[in-house]
């Protein structure tokens, strides 16, 4: 099954026309026609299935034949993950995480951060890929960019960690986690995080956490957690 995505079509839609890019992709590169039945998800949880009433390369129209609201995973997952400073890794954790599965992505500036920019636009649709590649039909949120000290102010709900590489005292996040529950975690940047932020974290509730024996890479570390959370809730 080849999953098609259209944020403009919801559960009351009886028919739509893809964009000019896409039209051109689904007749000419795909070889669709009239009566061929295409798979469209919106990124809310809902598959369609619609049939094509009219081929043509500049508007492809379809109209919904049946849907499905797909059932959300019975936890949430939210990781915070500074930017690296080769931005094709991130985009690499972007694709991966999606795959395994996660609700939402909030890039964090931190202290040892080289990289404070991040391209949402083509971030979002490295999502947008990975989810229709997945065969999801839920696409992460990606939210702002936002300094460490801010995202700390925000109120969260569930279980809280932050993954960091000092020797200090830490928990292994394989032995907290427990399903069934929200989770956030803090991955820091190449540098990992300050003590300071460390600290920070600590004090607003986040547990501090070892994600194994080695060093890992911030997107290997992201990749890490976000597999253990699925393999928890399995």
């Amino acid at each position: 099954m080849q999953l098609f995505y259209n944020p403009n079509i919801n559960d009351t839609t009886t028919q739509f026309s893809f964009e000019k890019e896409e039209s051109k992709h689904i007749v000419k590169v795909l070889r669709k026609k009239e009566g061929d039945t295409l798979h469209i998800t919106n990124g809310e949880g809902w598959l369609f299935n619609a049939e094509i009433v009219s081929a043509n390369t500049n508007k492809c129209l379809a109209k919904v034949v049946s849907k499905t609201l797909q059932p959300k995973r019975d936890y949430q997952l939210h990781l915070a993950v500074a930017p690296t400073k080769m931005n094709d890794r991130y985009e690499w954790f972007l694709e991966k995480a999606t795959e395994i599965g996660i609700d939402s992505i909030t890039p964090i500036i931190c202290d040892h951060s080289e990289r404070k920019i991040i391209k949402a636009e083509r971030y979002e649709k490295i999502l947008q890929s990975a989810m229709k590649q997945s065969l999801n039909c839920y696409l992460p949120k990606l939210n702002d960019a936002i300094n460490l000290k801010d995202i700390l102010n925000q109120e969260f709900t569930g279980d809280l960690f932050i993954a960091h590489c000092e020797e200090t005292d830490r928990k292994s996040l394989k032995q907290q986690l427990k399903p069934n529950q929200n989770i956030t975690i803090l991955i820091g940047p190449e540098g990992d995080f300050s003590s300071k932020e460390i600290q920070m974290a600590i004090q607003n509730n986040f547990i501090p956490v070892t994600l194994g024996t080695t060093r890992l890479r911030t997107e290997t570390a992201a990749i890490v957690a976000c597999h253990s959370v699925a393999f928890v809730n399995e």
